[in-house]
């Protein structure tokens, strides 16, 4: 029975930046419809003529006040969707790199700090949203977040994989000086 390879053409590596690629296609239509959203909902905070601008209702909430909710959980999703995308772009030239059979590309070290980067930022906006949060209504606040020390933890593990790539670019460039 034939193995599957990690890297290299035909391995598991293609298959995965191919669904990478598709997962980042999807994330940049979810982000324009977002922007959208967002942008509408805006305009309807402060225009009640707008189409579905007096429908929005959050438990006895005023127009002004409904509006302030959604656009606070609109602009959470935005941000978000755009710290996944960041984090999925990364992860699809870190596996165009494996897919080519160069693992140790010293681009790596750097992709692999951002994604490292992004997860903490994705955390950091989930408290951030649950502080801004607590200006809402009550009706309206968010719950407040748990510690995910899975999170936290998978963030340290990224960044000791960016040191493990960046020594193993290192001694890469060590052997091709080596005649």
């Amino acid at each position: 029975m034939p193995t599957m390879r990690a890297i290299g053409p035909g391995s598991l590596s293609s298959f995965l930046k191919a669904v990478l690629d598709l997962v980042r296609l999807l994330l940049l239509v979810l982000l324009i419809v977002l922007a959208a959203g967002l942008l509408y909902g805006v305009l309807a905070a402060f225009n009640p003529a707008m189409p579905f601008a007096q429908r929005v209702r959050f438990d006895g909430l005023d127009r002004v006040q409904a509006w302030a909710v959604v656009l606070v959980r609109m602009l959470t999703a935005t941000l978000f969707v755009t710290g996944v995308l960041v984090i999925v772009s990364r992860l699809r030239e870190i596996f165009a790199t494996l897919k080519a059979g160069d693992p140790f590309a010293p681009e790596n070290v750097t992709r692999l700090r951002v994604v490292a980067g992004g997860l903490a930022g994705l955390e950091a906006v989930r408290y951030a949203v649950w502080i801004l949060g607590t200006l809402l209504p009550p009706q309206a606040a968010p719950d407040r977040p748990n510690l995910s020390l899975t999170a936290w933890f998978s963030i340290l593990v990224v960044i000791v994989l960016a040191e493990v790539f960046r020594e193993g670019a290192r001694l890469r460039r060590e052997a091709e000086l080596t005649i």
